[in-house]
């Protein structure tokens, strides 16, 4: 029995292995695939004829056969994009994003909408999601793979089992349970996790030059979040998604004269990072003023203007106040760990520059044997597209770990609306 199951571990393992490097590299030869994953010819055979026969995978010709003079033409294999289909969905304040992603990873329909999160309960939430995904489906070309995972990122605190926001400053309701609401409303396994972890995943996946075996991304938007990786593995906590590198305290005297977070706390990092606590300060409101909801990327661009212009003006100083707080919190991290390279993610992410410089002073001259100019980092200041390729990895990843069943009928709109309705 032992060997049986230890075969069959076997299998799976280098079924996952060829769908790994087709994922990463595309279309290949079978020498290419036996190269790549280091499995012999007969074994890289005999998987893919199964993955033929089961469309899995598909044969493409060789971009050298206009090449080639004599003998049989040479043919690649690649992933089928019409062997199934997942939904990639982002939930982050007022705002709510779906796509539907083939199974070769090409994004092939994708909506976003407008959500009034501070009111709408979880079915509410959960009804905003299913209407952007349905709206996703109808923008998709028919025929569609058969729908087999929804894959969300939120943001807020998720349970480590993927299944309920815990926690989320972007609504006043606790305890979500938007997996199985969404599981309900589509008749597929969906899964849930902390928006900054699929940002981490994406980056790990998309620049693996830069961002491998350990790193973090810091999200700075609206709240300030990281999605941290170590040693190849995201980091969470032991019943949640933890590294909530925003709620850190910056301030010292903290509860007592910290400035007021979202999370009702005071002296957080957020309460000065944030894009509302750098509005808050430039403007020179009372720190412990309530937060500004939602303030649009347009406004924060012309502010980080004036902060460029006015030089040691107020709005200087915010960012400046700001970029101390977030470096001040990395010394912190990189005390519990080595120096790691850092992603910074979002609309904060456009003002780098204004950030930078006091980010690399609070961490300091040196960290832990590093000098701070050493610590690499890196913007992006659009993390939508992120979380969703984050979301869309881990689905298709999830894909990969299980045999598919045989090839069934693809759907369209129309029948994975019915779906959507039929709950």
């Amino acid at each position: 029995m032992s060997l049986i199951a230890r075969s069959d571990d076997l299998r799976r393992n280098n079924q996952r292995r060829i769908l790994h490097v087709l994922r990463r590299h595309g279309p290949m030869s079978r020498t290419e695939i036996s190269a790549a994953t280091g499995l012999s010819a007969s074994t890289v055979t005999a998987i893919t004829a199964a993955f033929l026969d089961s469309s899995v995978l598909i044969e493409t010709p060789s971009p050298d056969n206009a090449l080639s003079r004599r003998g049989r033409p040479q043919v690649t294999l690649a992933l089928n994009p019409s062997a199934a289909s997942i939904a990639a969905l982002s939930l982050s304040l007022n705002r709510v994003s779906a796509a539907v992603v083939d199974y070769a990873g090409n994004v092939v329909g994708e909506v976003v909408n407008r959500v009034s999160t501070r009111t709408a309960d979880g079915p509410g939430l959960a009804n905003a999601m299913a209407d952007a995904l349905r709206a996703a489906i109808d923008a998709s070309p028919a025929p569609l793979g058969p729908l087999r995972h929804i894959a969300m990122g939120v943001q807020g605190v998720t349970d480590s089992e993927g299944t309920t926001m815990l926690w989320s400053p972007i609504t006043r309701h606790a305890n979500l349970a938007l997996s199985r609401l969404m599981g309900d409303a589509f008749g597929v396994p969906a899964t849930l996790a902390n928006d900054c972890n699929m940002i981490a995943q994406a980056l790990k996946w998309r620049f693996p030059d830069h961002f491998s075996a350990s790193f973090a991304a810091v999200l700075l938007s609206h709240g300030i979040g990281m999605g941290l990786i170590v040693n190849n593995q995201v980091v969470g906590g032991i019943s949640s998604s933890a590294t909530e590198f925003g709620h850190m305290i910056h301030a010292q005297d903290g509860a007592q004269q910290g400035a007021l977070c979202r999370c009702g706390r005071h002296g957080c990092v957020e309460a000065y990072a944030g894009d509302y606590a750098i509005w808050r300060a430039a403007h020179a409101l009372n720190p412990r003023s309530p937060p500004v909801d939602d303030l649009d990327p347009e406004t924060m661009r012309e502010l980080a203007d004036r902060a460029r212009k006015n030089g040691r003006g107020a709005e200087y100083e915010a960012y400046r106040s700001a970029g101390l707080a977030i470096g001040s919190a990395l010394r912190s991290m990189f005390a519990l760990f080595d120096p790691f390279p850092v992603a910074f993610v979002g609309t904060g992410a456009a003002a780098f520059d204004l950030l930078e410089a006091p980010i690399r002073e609070a961490i300091g001259d040196s960290a832990i044997g590093m000098i701070s100019s050493q610590v690499e980092m890196f913007s992006f200041p659009d993390e939508f597209p992120l979380v969703r390729d984050g979301a869309a990895i881990k689905a298709l990843d999830l894909l990969d770990n299980h045999v598919f069943a045989p090839a069934e009928a693809p759907i369209t709109a129309a029948r994975e609306r019915r779906m959507g309705h039929a709950s």
